[in-house]
Parts: structure tokens; C-alpha cells; sequence
């Protein structure tokens, strides 16, 4: 594994974590506490040490999960954890409206996760009137006095909302969370050179386009009802197939897993600090950790140099 250090935050963090979105139950499938012992420990062994939750995976589900797997050894993974929605059923979440609802969400959230702190807290995708509130950033500050966050993020709801980035260092913001990967480089033209101006912390979320670069899927796929993905139009999801199939003819180098080349790739532009993909299995932890050792060469863009 290969460790790089967070923005400003001086927290060093495997280039490649653990996202956790799967375990709250939209992706088709139920995790056993057992199932999820099993990753995280094959995680641990990997030397993987960043996780990303939400308090909004299931009703806490998700967090509650990776606090059990942790709990033995806490203070050797960097955990991220989100505010800013309340789950109510598959895919219904609303928007807490009074800053006493994210403390209430924190209580909660740290709770969950049976710490007492939390690494970095992030706003979840919000709007930029709600992101604005300065009662809202009033109690982010007040808790990490308390020290139950120690460092502010914002998962940023679109990677083109360049005014969120840019008033990261003004919001005492040093992490943020981004959607990146091969079929979606819109990042790479403003966002990225906010980030890397204010030496934020990037994660790189759905760096595999939600499993379509895993190289399972072909045009004309169909997802079952309870899979997140089955919301996607057909079209879109057969262009964006389509795609991934030209990219593993002409990109994808011989011999090499595409899942795993595909994290490779998103981590050698210079913005991106760590990739956060899910993972449903052991196999896939390992597939995803691989990741880490893969150099490839990536000269399409000014900014693209490994680290």
C-alpha cells in the first residue's frame, strides 16, 4: 500500500479506502456484520486505512457496520463520515433544516461508529444557500473544539459547483469529496486547480462510474429494482457501456484488471489524494488494493503525474 498525506489535514491516508455507501442496503444486497468483519479485516491486512461513510447509508446502517469492524483498533483508520440527510426509506432522504440537526446527527453518527471523534465531517452534497449558513459552519467549529471532528469536508454535490470549492480555505474546509473517473473528467478543468491551489485533500468518489468500469457489464445490462443503478435511463447506461468498451480496447493494457486500472488511473492525476470505491466482497477489497502497486502511464493531461 502506498500512503499519501490529506490536503493540509497532516493525516497520511492509503491511496486506496474503503467507500461504504453498498452497506446501507440500495445496492441490491444486505451485509452481515460477519460479511463486513471479513472486508475490513482483509482491508487492515492490506494496510488500507481510510474508510468514507454517511450518516445516511441506511438509517446509520452503514456507520454502524464499520464501527464494529474498527472498534478493536480504532485509532489506526483515518474515518470519514458525512451530515446533511436523513434516511427514511430506499433512496428518501430530506435535508435537516436547523443547525441543531446536525449536532443531534453527529450524536449520532459518533454513536454508530462507537468512537468519540470523528476524522473528517463532511457536508453532503448540499446546496449552496444550506452549504452558506454560517449556524451551520458555527457548530461544526464548536465540535471540533470538543474534538469530536477533527477536521471539516465537503462532499461536494456536483463536480462543477467551483464556488463551494473555492470558498473551501474561507469555511476552514480541507478535504473534499469529488466524483472522478474515466467516463467523468469534468473535475480535471476547474475543480481540480481550486483544490490543488488551496492544497485540499481529495477523495475520489465512484471512481469506478458506479461498477460500469469494472468491466462486468455490457450495453443492454438491466439491474434489478433495488439496485441503485436501475434508475439510471437505459440510454445513458448503454452510452456510457458503450464506452468502457472502446476504453478497454484502446486504454486497458494487456493482462491487467480493469477495476483495478481504473482506480490507477484516477490516483495519478496530481489533485487526487486517495481513491474511495465500494466493495460488496474480500475479492473486491483485494481487486481495489491492487490498485496501489499499478503504474501506468497516463500523459493526457497537464496535471497528470503520479506521486
Amino acid at each position: 500500500m502506498k500512503y499519501r498525506t490529506l490536503g493540509s489535514t497532516g493525516l497520511k491516508v492509503s491511496v486506496v479506502g474503503v467507500g461504504t455507501w453498498q452497506l446501507g442496503g440500495e445496492w441490491n444486497k444486505d451485509f452481515s456484520q460477519d460479511e463486513v468483519n471479513a472486508m475490513f479485516n482483509r482491508a487492515r491486512d492490506l494496510g488500507i486505512n481510510l474508510i468514507d461513510t454517511a450518516e445516511c447509508y441506511g438509517d446509520h446502517v452503514s456507520e454502524k457496520l464499520v464501527g464494529a469492524a474498527i472498534q478493536r483498533d480504532r485509532g489506526k483508520w483515518v474515518v470519514a463520515t458525512k451530515f446533511g440527510h436523513k434516511y427514511h426509506g430506499y433512496l428518501n432522504r430530506t435535508e435537516p433544516r436547523e443547525p441543531q440537526d446536525i449536532i443531534e446527527q453527529l450524536n449520532d453518527s459518533l454513536r454508530a461508529l462507537r468512537t468519540d471523534y470523528i476524522d473528517v465531517y463532511q457536508y453532503h452534497s448540499w446546496g449552496d444557500a444550506q452549504f452558506d449558513d454560517p449556524a451551520v459552519l458555527d457548530v461544526l467549529h464548536k465540535a471540533k473544539r470538543q474534538g469530536k471532528i477533527r477536521h471539516i469536508g465537503n462532499s461536494v454535490g456536483k463536480n462543477t459547483n467551483v464556488r463551494q470549492l473555492d470558498a473551501s480555505q474561507d469555511r476552514d474546509i480541507t478535504v473534499i469529496q469529488i466524483i472522478y473517473n474515466r467516463l467523468d473528467r469534468v473535475p480535471e478543468e476547474e475543480s481540480f486547480p481550486s483544490c490543488i491551489r488551496q492544497n485540499l485533500g481529495v477523495l475520489a468518489r465512484v471512481p469506478l462510474a458506479s461498477g460500469y468500469l469494472s468491466g462486468k457489464y455490457k450495453p443492454g445490462m438491466t439491474f434489478d429494482p433495488k439496485d441503485v443503478r436501475s434508475n439510471q435511463k437505459s440510454e445513458q447506461r448503454d452510452e456510457k457501456l458503450r464506452e468502457v468498451e472502446r476504453i478497454a480496447k484502446n486504454e486497458l493494457p494487456a493482462g491487467v484488471d480493469m477495476a483495478t486500472w481504473a482506480l490507477a488511473w484516477c490516483l495519478q492525476h496530481s489533485a487526487v489524494t486517495a481513491v474511495i470505491p465500494g466493495c460488496k466482497d474480500v475479492k473486491q477489497v483485494e481487486s481495489n488494493a491492487r490498485a496501489a502497486d499499478l503504474d501506468i502511464v497516463r500523459g493526457d493531461h497537464p496535471q497528470a503525474v503520479g506521486k
